[in-house]
């Protein structure tokens, strides 16, 4: 009877550990879910929005600003070089103000595509993974782009508040790293300013 009582604890005690386990894990894939949902929000919610970054890809490092529309995202290099991007789903364009070239080109055949889909497109994340360390929350996706390249991008997020931090992108071989500041939620754009119109037009 003894070893029949001690096999029927363990069983017991063993059955309680998986149920807790269970509710453990539920928790945290409806507390990831929901975060999850909260990120991809406040993304798709960031209209009239502009902030600072600075970009390194390793050897170099990029001075630049950040503004985002209601459809389109413009992008501003200040230093080493000043250049302007406008993007939007299929079409962009690309300015050189020391050059004074332009160049009309279709996003999706570059490596400039995930500026647009980070801000623009809420379904890109959908399938993202998303992992929480100390106040900071990682929405991470990886897949194969249009040009077939792989790519992984990881975007950096301050949890309490909600702030973007940064940007990782990884394109085959190639990195980029943006981090991110000066938030400006109440931008005012003139009517012109996301137009894929060589800047010089307005001169």
């Amino acid at each position: 009877m003894l070893v029949k009582d001690m096999f029927l604890k363990n069983k017991s005690y063993i059955f309680i550990n998986l149920i807790i386990l269970f509710f453990i894990i539920s928790f945290k894939a409806h507390s990831n879910t929901e975060d999850k949902t909260k990120i991809i929000n406040h993304l798709s919610l960031l209209k009239n929005f502009s902030a600072s970054f600075l970009q390194s890809d390793g050897t170099n490092l990029s001075e630049g600003k950040v503004y985002i529309g209601e459809k389109r995202v413009r992008a501003e290099y200040f230093s080493p070089s000043k250049i302007l991007i406008i993007l939007d789903d299929d079409k962009a364009m690309y300015y050189n103000y020391e050059l004074e070239e332009d160049e009309f080109f279709n996003p999706r055949n570059t490596q400039a595509w995930f500026f647009y889909d980070v801000f623009r497109n809420p379904d890109f994340f959908k399938d993202s993974e998303i992992s929480e360390k100390y106040n900071e929350i990682i929405l991470e996706k990886k897949g194969v782009g249009h040009e077939e390249e792989n790519f992984l991008i990881r975007v950096y997020f301050e949890k309490k508040p909600l702030v973007l931090r940064g940007i990782e992108v990884v394109i085959d071989e190639n990195s980029l790293k943006l981090s991110i500041y000066n938030h400006n939620y109440n931008q005012v754009f003139n009517k012109d300013y996301f137009k894929l119109i060589n800047p010089d037009f307005f001169n």
